[in-house]
């Protein structure tokens, strides 16, 4: 029989690891070290420890393997100008008169056809700061659009914490994708209305702090798009006409095809390596993930939360979407709290009668709904590419995360009351 690690020791775990993050030590770090405590303090001897670690770290093995996989769609779409075309085209098409849905849609977008929502951020920001000289919106307003147009795309996105919570689930990526579609249009409507309400409030963009875009060798819009939506193309075979195309296969085959159709196969080399690098140091993060997972599995604390639900008589199917959400707010990190709470709470989710699909959806939601915490590198990211005081950049805060509450609570009705 397993030895079982003591609730106590789950809390100290998560206790340490939320700790160091918030002293910026490195996550994976973070949390191979609050595992390794609470394994200890929970009970276990070192040799156990280290086994539920190592043991937590080889489930996510899958997962980390999907995820490098798509950096090479990921480097494709950044390095190539593919991103800054897409984000371009968007902004052109819609115009100044309607600014704010088009930076919010911009980010949207990006996130959605697989750009890490870090780098979309990075992408949009100076187009965002360009219209928001030229048409008088505030600073706040177009943050707003940015991070949390970025995360409705991202609730739809081949992105790391879909691709984890899919394989958790042993689910076609495309049908955890679709599954976040709900809360994705709500999500990005409510941005856009908050974003609106926030047009004259706060600070003004200088003429200092113009940003420039270089247009310089991008492809065509078709061009910039042809990756991401022939790996959709890929991806859909499977729950479309039952032909399974793997992940693993679909999202650098999209990348590769991409390269075929702007003209610049001949430097594929260089955008697999950026997106190699990209997604390395999301891997490695997983991997650390794994660790903190492995002890969490083999603790007592289903069984503690099982009670509390009976308690409050709560349906089994909140585990989902509670658990996605107190994890993103723990490790401010959308792929680790989507790989935690996939693998710690799967199990008994599928039990006592919660469909994956319903599971993976619902834990995504909660996940990828706030990853935008100030322990957190989006938050800074964010601050830092639109030039905002610290002081500013709080007062964000209470409207994402009212977007976020309400992207969860859409998801959990959809699949708690309509399904």
């Amino acid at each position: 029989m397993d030895l079982q690690v003591s609730i106590w020791g789950v809390f100290l775990a998560m206790a340490l690891t939320i700790i160091m993050i918030f002293r910026k030590i490195n996550p994976a770090y973070a949390m191979m070290a609050g595992a390794c405590a609470g394994g200890l303090l929970g009970g276990l001897d070192l040799p156990a420890t280290i086994e539920y670690m190592i043991g937590g770290a080889q489930l996510l093995t899958p997962a980390v393997l999907r995820i490098l996989a798509a950096g090479v769609l990921v480097g494709v779409l950044v390095e190539s100008g593919a991103a800054n075309v897409i984000a371009n085209t968007i902004v052109n098409k819609l115009g100044e008169t309607r600014a704010l849905l088009a930076i919010a849609l911009s980010s949207m977008v990006l996130t959605a056809v697989g750009v890490f929502i870090a780098a979309a951020i990075l992408t949009v920001a100076p187009i965002a700061l360009m219209i928001a000289k030229r048409t008088g919106i505030s600073r706040l307003s177009i943050l707003l659009a940015v991070i949390c147009g970025g995360r409705a795309g991202n609730a739809i996105a081949p992105n790391p914490s879909t691709i984890a919570a899919a394989e958790s689930f042993s689910l076609p990526l495309t049908s955890v994708m679709a599954a976040g579609i709900g809360p994705a249009v709500v999500g990005a409507g409510l941005t856009y209305f908050f974003a609106k309400k926030l047009s004259a409030k706060g600070s003004l963009v200088t003429e200092v702090e113009k940003a420039k875009v270089d247009k310089e060798d991008h492809p065509s819009f078709i061009g910039a798009i042809s990756g991401p939506l022939f790996t959709i193309f890929l991806l859909s075979l499977q729950p479309l006409f039952g032909i399974k195309i793997d992940s693993l296969v679909a999202l650098p085959a999209g990348g590769i095809f991409g390269l075929l159709m702007m003209g610049k196969i001949k430097d594929y080399k260089f955008h697999i390596s950026s997106g190699l690098q990209k997604m390395s140091g999301i891997a490695i993060v997983i991997l650390g993930t794994g660790t903190l997972a492995g002890i969490i599995v083999h603790s007592s604390l289903n069984d503690l939360i099982m009670s509390g639900l009976n308690f409050f008589h709560l349906p089994v199917s909140f585990i989902a979407p509670l658990s996605g959400a107190f994890m993103s707010m723990a490790t401010a990190s959308a792929t680790s709290s989507s790989a935690i709470s996939s693998n710690v709470f799967g199990d008994m989710l599928l039990e006592n009668g919660v469909t994956a699909l319903a599971s993976a959806a619902m834990i995504n939601a909660g996940a990828v709904g706030f990853d935008f915490l100030p322990h957190g590198p989006l938050f800074h990211i964010s601050r830092e590419s639109l030039y905002m005081d610290m002081k500013e950049r709080f007062i964000a805060l209470p409207y994402e995360i009212l977007i976020a509450v309400v992207m969860v609570v859409v998801s959990t009705v959809i699949f708690t009351v309509v399904f």
